[in-house]
């Protein structure tokens, strides 16, 4: 593909390169070689750029000029992911039910469905059309599933759930599975049963491993383009508003309410019964213990502005300097002038 061609693919403005040269890949900046085009997104590999052997780099619209070709882009980040549909083809299924896999007669799956093999779609089940599911797939009873539906190997839909269109499931993925719920009688834990479904909006991505548990009563709810990384946790009634990012092990207990475009990073954990508001981003390892204000940024555990947390954690790192400081400032007091146990 030549360069010209990705440019007007990308709505990108070409600079230094030759239009004509053939393309054949994209790939990091420093992996890079000659045919390949890459991105900088990140200011820390601005260095990398100026000695890439790639034939070109999507950068920023004001990014410094380089020797090699330049497609300069209001978002580079953007454009190098469509850049990577260009030449990436996912594998394409075929409509069609494998022998192996079991429907029941009272299911209703749409044209063009892909059912692979030892797929369990159970009765009453509803999916609309466009669907690929792929081995070892379960959809169980009563659940309803829009259109362009793609479940990976061993995703579970469990009763009564309800998904949008073009929702994903990556691998291993279970909606609807039992909330944790336990009431005391007694010496030991009798279970609350789980009786409301989880509901999935339009075009979201729940990836590997990842569990949104069904709620004891009314729904567990994740909204439109809402995206799930691996291995999160999101318990019985909780909400998540649209366009929100949870990212790798985020666990939100019970109740909880996130708000529209959230991004939660990595290994936040979120108390039960607690409101996020819109646009709020909570940082890597942080745990939450109460309402957060819409537009804010939190850190730590218990997480608090993350401004304050900055500097609280530049004082923290500076403790034993401090520490020798005093005790040094101690020892040189006279010895009548140290305070007495009493004064303690």
């Amino acid at each position: 593909m030549k360069l010209s061609d990705i440019a007007f693919a990308l709505d990108a403005t070409l600079e230094n390169g030759n239009p004509e040269t053939e393309i054949t890949g994209v790939a990091g900046i420093e992996e890079a070689a000659a045919g390949q085009i890459s991105f900088v997104a990140n200011s820390k590999y601005a260095a990398a750029a100026k000695t890439t052997a790639a034939s070109a780099v999507i950068v920023s619209e004001d990014f410094p000029t380089i020797p090699t070709g330049m497609l300069r882009s209001k978002n580079p980040y953007l454009a190098f992911t469509r850049a990577v549909n260009l030449f990436y083809k996912a594998p394409q299924y075929g409509a069609g039910v494998h022998p192996t896999a079991v429907v029941a007669p009272t299911a209703r799956i749409g044209a063009n469905a892909h059912i692979s093999a030892y797929v369990v779609i159970d009765d009453d089940v509803e999916i609309g059309d466009g669907a690929v599911l792929l081995p070892h797939v379960v959809i169980y009873r009563g659940a309803k599933i829009g259109r362009n539906f793609f479940a990976h190997a061993h995703a579970v839909v469990r009763e009564y759930c309800r998904l949008g269109d073009d929702v994903i499931l990556q691998n291993g993925v279970i909606i609807g599975c039992d909330g944790f719920g336990f009431a005391r009688d007694g010496q030991h834990w009798e279970k609350i049963t789980q009786s409301g479904p989880a509901v999935l909006g339009d075009s979201v991505e729940v990836q590997a491993n990842s569990c949104i548990d069904r709620a004891s009563v009314g729904e567990t709810r994740i909204a439109r383009g809402a995206k799930v990384d691996n291995l999160v946790q999101v318990g019985h009634g909780s909400v998540v508003g649209e366009n929100t990012l949870l990212c790798a092990q985020v666990g939100l207990a019970g109740s909880t309410v996130v708000g529209n475009n959230v991004i939660l990073a990595g290994q936040v954990g979120v108390a039960g019964h607690c409101n996020v508001g819109d646009g709020v981003i909570v940082t890597a390892q942080s745990g939450t213990h109460g309402d957060i204000p819409p537009g804010s940024m939190v850190s730590g555990s218990p997480a608090f502005d993350h401004k304050q947390w900055l500097r609280a954690v530049g004082i923290f790192n500076k403790l034993p300097e401090l520490a020798k400081a005093v005790r040094n400032l101690t020892a040189r007091q006279p010895t009548d002038a140290r305070p007495t146990k009493e004064e303690d």
